[in-house]
């Protein structure tokens, strides 16, 4: 008589491998999937910095997102913030009042940035997305020459991973 089919120990064998293959597969799909929506947020910075830039070198003021032209990603237009899937983007002064001010002595701690709204593995959620508690932001200060801006990008402590590269955005 002849024997077919598997034996209980070969099937066991399948179903440890295929559980060991599991615990190390889907951690790292997850943390994949952070990443990927994470990585929006880099082009949104680099972009509102490209046209804010532009905008100091013509006219010797830091602008609102209206006046530089700066539409955030999932805005209507370039006066109101932003909000897709995954984020909201918020401005701050001087964009909030939609007006400019002058680059001598400027300094303001947040100018854009960028709250998640969803879960992106350890990156807490943004409940009440605001710029002060936005995951993302920018900085702009005034240099001492009187006549440019330097940039400054931050990222909270618990989403670097997803975006490891973004404080060096404006460098």
């Amino acid at each position: 008589m002849k024997k077919q089919g598997f034996t209980l120990i070969e099937l066991m064998v399948v179903i440890v491998i295929m559980g060991i293959l599991a615990a190390v597969a889907v951690p790292k799909l997850f943390g994949m999937i952070a990443k990927s929506k994470a990585s929006e947020v880099g082009p949104a910075a680099g972009t509102y910095i490209k046209l804010q830039d532009a905008y100091v070198s013509e006219s010797n003021k830091v602008g609102s997102w209206k006046l530089i032209g700066y539409v955030a990603p999932g805005a209507k237009s370039a006066s109101t913030e932003g909000e897709t899937t995954n984020f909201k983007y918020v401005a701050g002064s001087p964009a909030v009042d939609g007006g400019a001010a002058a680059i001598t002595g400027y300094s303001d701690t947040k100018v854009w940035g960028a709250a998640n709204l969803v879960a992106l593995n350890d990156c807490a959620i943004q409940s009440s997305p605001a710029l002060a508690t936005a995951n993302w932001s920018i900085s702009i200060t005034a240099n001492s020459n009187g006549n440019s801006v330097s940039y400054s990008a931050a990222v909270s402590s618990d989403c670097q991973q997803l975006t490891p590269t973004f404080d060096k955005i404006g460098k």
